[in-house]
């Protein structure tokens, strides 16, 4: 099976941090994307970027009240929103309380519009964005990895594909690729 080299580390270690949860007794929203698709939540809603735009309102009912999960979910799509300081408040407000946010977001990829392409976080900016809109820094982990052969390998005409053969996961800390965090509501 072939992958973006980019996101094999990102993707290995969530899949930890996600397991170690529960998913099954878990109901879980995720924006843009079917990552969640693959895990055993109790429920689970996809809600797609940019027809749906968290940045302008948190997800609501039919009613126009605020829905509430355990898990939000959002993968490979923050660096596409236009004010994600303002969606990451929303998804606090889609949280019950104890509740995760799961953000994964390139760091060092070319740019790719889709429609926009805004911004970028090492894990320590992913903290601070957390942290500025309104989640515990005690209750927040974040991570990076990277190296220069799997950032080469992206700045061709598609996306680099992972072959285990090839391509090395030894990170280089001063050259981060993808950056994630788990951010819980306390």
């Amino acid at each position: 099976m072939t992958r973006f080299y980019n996101r094999v580390v990102a993707k290995r270690t969530t899949q930890k941090w996600v397991s170690a949860l529960g998913p099954e007794k878990m109901t879980a929203a995720e924006i843009s994307g079917k990552r969640g698709s693959k895990w055993p939540f109790k429920s689970y809603e996809a809600f797609w970027y940019p027809e749906y735009d968290i940045c302008q309102s948190p997800i609501i009912d039919d009613a126009g009240k605020v829905r509430k999960f355990d898990i939000v979910i959002a993968d490979q799509v923050w660096e596409h929103l236009e004010f994600p300081y303002r969606g990451t408040q929303n998804v606090l407000r889609n949280l019950k309380k104890g509740g995760y946010f799961l953000v994964v977001t390139p760091f060092y990829v070319k740019y790719h519009p889709a429609p926009t392409d805004c911004t970028r976080w090492s894990a320590r900016g992913l903290k601070n964005l957390l942290t500025e809109a309104g989640f515990d820094p005690d209750h927040i982990k974040s991570a990076q990895w990277g190296n220069r052969a799997c950032a080469k390998a992206d700045f061709g005409k598609n996306w680099g594909r992972y072959d285990s053969e090839r391509d090395s996961l030894e990170n280089d800390p001063e050259f981060p690729v993808m950056s994630w965090a788990l951010a819980q509501k306390v």
